[in-house]
């Protein structure tokens, strides 16, 4: 007899990693075919209400330091943040169950709650790559903004060392975490006793993603500060 009888309806753990690795390709191949379908469509930004957006040196710029190893960088990041991006409808149906079940049927999952706050742990690492090749990162820019457009660029460029040092920390940390995790088979605590490696394996990915993401940054800084050294002096 299963330790899980009894307790309803349990997502297995084959298919809830399954669907993980899988849901996000559907949706994208689907957002493909739908936009081939309907054509090309110009997308209009709408400004936010009392929100000033002023363009980055790097938005001011965007072909500087562009090579074919930036490029192929910058396809993974975009793509691996749209990817798990699709995961926060698994979020939402998870949740939409739990409260059908809870309310409606009086048996509330043992799954939801964690199957959710683990899909989106990972998310948040998965993405990081994704928000900072968007600049979506938070930043305190009291100082930064009063610099020139070069002086921006040099203060990229220096601060980008104590980025490295937290990427290169966390991509240490999460290889130690999936070893340990992998060796010992650990799982959670929780009753559901999902396996805990690929949480952690997906933290090392994330580092390695938003490492990655920060050379690709580097480089395009390194150049566009050049660049503007040349125009300044000519």
């Amino acid at each position: 007899m299963s330790d899980l009888e009894g307790f309803g309806f349990v997502l297995p753990h084959w298919f809830y990693w399954g669907w993980l690795a899988v849901m996000p390709l559907i949706m994208m191949a689907l957002d493909r075919w739908q936009r081939k379908r309907k054509g090309p469509v110009e997308e209009e930004l709408t400004p936010v209400p009392g929100e000033l957006h002023e363009p980055t040196p790097q938005e001011r710029h965007p072909d500087a330091g562009v090579n074919g190893f930036t490029r192929v960088i910058d396809w993974i990041s975009e793509h691996s943040g749209v990817f798990v991006a699709f995961w926060t409808v698994n979020a939402v149906c998870f949740y939409f169950f739990e409260v059908v079940m809870r309310y409606i049927f009086n048996m509330p999952t043992i799954w939801v709650h964690e199957a959710s706050f683990l899909l989106l742990g990972m998310q948040y690492l998965l993405a990081g790559a994704f928000a900072l090749l968007h600049g979506a990162h938070v930043r305190v820019d009291v100082l930064y903004n009063l610099l020139p457009e070069r002086g921006q660029v040099g203060m990229d460029i220096f601060t980008s060392m104590f980025f490295f040092i937290f990427a290169l920390a966390l991509a240490i940390t999460s290889w130690t975490f999936f070893q340990n995790s992998y060796s010992m088979h650990e799982t959670t605590v929780e009753t559901w006793g999902i396996q805990y490696y690929p949480v952690k394996a997906m933290m090392l990915l994330g580092a390695i993603l938003i490492l990655l993401a920060g050379v690709s940054k580097l480089i395009k800084d390194i150049a566009l500060f050049i660049r503007l050294g040349k125009e300044g002096a000519a």
